[in-house]
């Protein structure tokens, strides 16, 4: 192995006021102390979080000067002489949180999070608790598998929660960015029909062409909500991963059987009510008794049983044709708030 360089670039966010306060420094490489280890960082892919984070949009905030971005793959580089767990070469990734091991989700853990309340991984060198890592599936490469720490663990939290999707059952997932398609792709191997939601023919085309059994393009079709119920025999599905927010909540309830569930994961589609109410939402919700969770993330132990899915079903995350450097994460910013992209945006770091 050749000897390591003695400073690292990495990317930092000194005030959160748009993606152009992405600032690169170059700095000493970090010295792993006892039970950590040091990786190399090979990919990193982005989520729209982490335009939120930049853009002082997101929840909670960040850290100031917080080296920004959360999902990585990465190769193990140094370790210190007690070290059992790892050994240098090997392929790892870091759960999304630190702190969160097990359990239940609580205020303490969320303080753990990457890219937010700690720094993140678009760096080319970083130190980790060597108990926070998990192996990268042998039939992934690095790009591949940066799409599953953020969005991986949340698409198995979501299906895999207290009402775990089972074979038979009917999963309306919506967008086509990386934890709707993952969600269509975990889906489609627990034996789910699944329908998707998007208004670009082409990504619908990718989707067919990756297993997901119906397509709605809701610019052609802007009560997507009646072909939902058209495809279900008028049932409604069991599961809908809402990544659209108040703007599209009242077509998701519309589109749920009675008793079936809601899992409210993001907001990409703005912050804009529409003149939605809370009432309303509440009143659908409780006159057809749905499960409305929201979820965010999932621990270590979830990470685990997900990547062993990923490795026994063979699921390869689906990345955007567009590969940006490491001296191109604005660009790479710019191009996941455009919202053109198919699955994860990733940045190749190495």
């Amino acid at each position: 192995m050749e000897p390591l360089p003695t400073e690292t670039r990495e990317w930092r966010v000194p005030k959160c006021t748009g993606i152009d306060a992405l600032t690169m420094a170059e700095v000493p490489i970090p010295i792993p102390g006892p039970n950590e280890v040091l990786v190399k960082v090979h990919a990193v892919s982005l989520n729209y979080r982490d335009i939120m984070i930049v853009s002082a949009q997101y929840p909670g905030g960040a850290k100031d000067n917080v080296i920004p971005g959360s999902d990585a793959a990465c190769e193990v580089v140094a370790v210190p002489p007690d070290e059992e767990k790892w050994k240098i070469g090997e392929r790892v990734m870091a759960n999304f949180c630190l702190t969160f091991l097990e359990g239940e989700i609580n205020p303490e853990v969320i303080k753990g999070c990457l890219g937010s309340e700690r720094d993140g991984v678009l760096t080319e060198y970083r130190v980790f608790p060597s108990e926070v890592l998990v192996r990268i599936p042998d039939h992934l490469t690095y790009e591949q598998a940066s799409a599953l720490p953020c969005v991986g663990v949340t698409a198995w939290n979501a299906l895999q929660g207290p009402v775990p999707v089972k074979k038979g059952d009917t999963v309306l997932i919506q967008g086509t960015g990386g934890i709707s398609i993952l969600s269509m792709q975990i889906a489609h191997a627990l034996s789910a029909t699944t329908i998707i939601t998007s208004s670009s023919n082409t990504k619908l085309a990718r989707a067919k062409a990756l297993g997901v059994d119906y397509t709605i393009n809701y610019k052609e079709t802007p009560d997507w909500e009646l072909e939902v119920l058209k495809i279900t025999e008028h049932k409604g599905v069991d599961h809908v991963i809402e990544v659209g927010g108040v703007s599209t909540i009242l077509k998701s309830i519309a589109s749920t059987r009675m008793g079936g569930s809601i899992h409210s994961i993001g907001f990409v589609a703005g912050f804009d009510d529409g003149g939605v109410k809370p009432l309303q939402i509440t009143q659908n919700v409780l006159g057809k008794a749905l499960n409305l969770r929201g979820v965010l993330i999932g621990s270590l132990a979830q990470f685990e049983t997900l990547i062993q899915f990923i490795a026994e079903k063979k699921i390869v995350p689906a990345i955007d044709d567009t590969i940006f450097k490491f001296t191109e994460v604005k660009e790479a910013y710019a191009y996941v708030a455009s919202q053109r992209h198919f699955g994860k945006v990733v940045v190749r770091c190495s």
